[in-house]
Order: structure tokens, then C-alpha cells, then sequence
């Protein structure tokens, strides 16, 4: 008796702010990288990660599904 039975939680579309099911959504891990940029050994960077949903024709739009799956041949190169 899973929890995967009923309504789904709504997600809203970081484009275009359609809400969409959970499952129907395309999650999305998006990096953003703050740095000094000083040349000197001062220089401060951070990287911060935050999964962003996209319903499915954005994602079609904007190429994810491309970028995702360029990520994982990356990774699995990696690991062989």
C-alpha cells in the first residue's frame, strides 16, 4: 500500500508558471556560481545548487531534456 494513490501535489513552472503535477514535472538542478573573482588568494566562490520544475513543453522549449542527458553520459564516464 504505497502513497502513490490520489491527487498529486501541484508544482508551478519556473517559465511560465503553469501548475503542473509532480509527476508530470521535469525537475531540473540549477547551478549558480558567486564568485570575487580577485586575482590575488582573497578570491571567494560559491557554488549553490536549487531544483527548479518545468512543465513538460517548457523543458521541450528550452532544451532540458538535452542538457540532462549530456549531464548523465558525463557521469557515467566518470564511474567507468
Amino acid at each position: 500500500m504505497g502513497g502513490s494513490r490520489g491527487r498529486e501535489r501541484l508544482l508551478s513552472c519556473e517559465s511560465c508558471r503553469r501548475q503542473v503535477p509532480r509527476g508530470k514535472a521535469v525537475e531540473f538542478e540549477k547551478r549558480t556560481v558567486f564568485s570575487t573573482d580577485l586575482r590575488t588568494g582573497d578570491n571567494v566562490s560559491e557554488v549553490s545548487t536549487r531544483t527548479v520544475y518545468y512543465c513538460i513543453s517548457c523543458a521541450k522549449h528550452r532544451g532540458i531534456f538535452e542538457i540532462k542527458k549530456r549531464q548523465m553520459q558525463r557521469r557515467n564516464e566518470r564511474r567507468s
